[in-house]
């Protein structure tokens, strides 16, 4: 699998897992009326074997949960399928016959079809004769790129938020679809890692161009100064996340400098690493690491660092 497709699976399992609950209640509201959001665990990886043709195959997302109302306990199984696939609808079929064979619970199998080409893609996979339906296996499905933007801009739910990224609209509406997911985050009021993550995958999928950039920020100034406020803590919030992974990011490259160097790095010294918040100063913490030559001068290297 390459790193685009890696990253793009990892996100859309991400939003899954994160906003389980919001993306049933805005695409699938019949079902999540019934599904007992209070009871929801995710399954750990799901991967078997594909007999006849020797592949591996990993179910995305699984999640184990209740009806209200009932007893027992049942699944959802989510597939997102990032690129078409002809025998696809069949590929969801194997993938719930052996999730009845393993767990022996219902079952509610939804596709979510990521990719940008619009097609005409089954809900269904049937077994059949003339004489006799043998089987006619159904799931729901979803395909953003056949939903309008505009019909979610209130919609206030962060699944949907991150998913206005990937449906319908032309390269004109570009900009107004970043200004309307910015003001849907400013009404969320989620907490800042959930922000972030938003952020970053609406950013994944709907990237604007230096132009693009130049116009929504004329547009975000003619915000309401209310709105405008909230929306700047968003940023802020935004701001100072990206800061704590540099900070994180500069403090394991330091750690992995002096193992390379001299060895697992004592606990005391990695204690004194994970003291230092500034990012200017781990920068040149890790400058002057580079030349010493004893993990004694390095620790006098860290030890200045932290006095200072």
């Amino acid at each position: 699998m390459d790193d685009a497709r890696a990253q793009h699976d990892q996100l859309f399992k991400r939003l899954l897992n994160l906003f389980f609950a919001e993306f049933m209640q805005a695409f699938f509201p019949e079902a999540s009326r019934l599904i007992d959001f209070q009871e929801v665990h995710f399954e750990p990886e799901v991967v078997y074997t594909d007999t006849p043709l020797g592949e591996r195959r990993q179910i995305d997302v699984l999640v184990k949960t209740r009806l209200i109302g009932e007893d027992g306990m049942v699944l959802v199984h989510v597939e997102p399928q990032a690129q078409y696939q002809r025998t696809f609808n069949e590929r969801m079929f194997l993938y719930f016959s052996y999730l009845y064979h393993k767990y022996r619970l219902r079952i509610l199998p939804v596709a979510l079809f990521t990719y940008d080409e619009e097609r005409e893609e089954p809900d269904n996979f049937e077994i059949g004769f003339e004489f006799l339906d043998v089987l006619r296996f159904r799931f729901y499905k979803l395909e953003p790129k056949k939903l309008n933007w505009r019909d979610y801009v209130k919609a206030d739910n962060p699944a949907v938020g991150a998913l206005m990224s990937k449906m319908c609209y032309t390269k004109e509406e570009k900009v107004q679809v970043k200004i309307e997911f910015v003001r849907m985050l400013a009404r969320m009021r989620l907490d800042p890692a959930r922000i972030s993550f938003l952020i970053n995958f609406f950013e994944y999928y709907l990237k604007l161009n230096e132009h693009e950039e130049e116009l929504f920020r004329r547009e975000m100034g003619k915000l309401d100064k209310g709105e405008a406020a909230v929306i700047m803590q968003v940023a802020t919030w935004e701001e100072e996340l990206q800061i704590k992974a540099e900070v994180k990011h500069a403090r394991k490259t330091i750690n992995r400098l002096l193992d390379s160097k001299f060895g697992n790095t004592p606990i005391g010294i990695q204690e004194k690493i994970g003291q230092i918040d500034d990012l200017t100063i781990l920068d040149e913490v890790l400058e002057r690491l580079f030349t010493a030559d004893s993990l004694e001068k390095a620790r006098a290297v860290i030890e200045e660092a932290l006095d200072n």
